[in-house]
């Protein structure tokens, strides 16, 4: 799960993924294109509306989103199309370029950072909405 800065919109979505997901099956990380916030808390209205929604995302620190992420998962999930560009302007396998693809097929996960309390409800909602499409995609039976 990719974002800015780790610190909003990111740590919600792999710690509602997370629990969607069989643990022993798969692995969910967080991180952040921007080198500027290294080691900070999420957001605290993040953990709040986490909390509300019985997440608990406060053990969780931003890290940045490195070329050598490519090998280490298997899907990244862009919260934003600014943050796709950023990752696409990379220098990418083609096998990388399909690993990379928004949270949101044909939409952005809002930055609710400027906003008040509800656009971080407004955000938790749509990320749970498109975790259950992705866990159940993920989950699926391989034929």
């Amino acid at each position: 799960m990719l974002c800015l800065g780790k610190i909003c919109c990111s740590p919600l979505a792999e710690s509602i993924l997370k629990k969607k997901l069989l643990q022993d099956r798969f692995r969910v990380y967080s991180a952040g294109t921007a080198g500027y916030l290294f080691s900070y808390l999420p957001y605290q209205r993040g953990i709040e509306v986490a909390e509300n929604n019985g997440i608990d995302i406060r053990h969780q620190k931003t890290r940045k989103f490195y070329q050598d992420d490519f090998y280490l998962f298997d899907k990244i999930f862009d919260m934003d199309r600014s943050e796709l560009t950023k990752i696409r302007k990379m220098d990418l396998t083609s096998d990388h370029k399909r690993k990379v693809a928004m949270l949101l097929e044909n939409d952005e996960v809002p930055n609710p950072y400027y906003g008040n309390e509800d656009s971080f409800k407004k955000v938790f909602e749509l990320i749970d909405e498109a975790c259950d499409q992705l866990s159940d995609e993920l989950q699926k039976p391989q034929s």
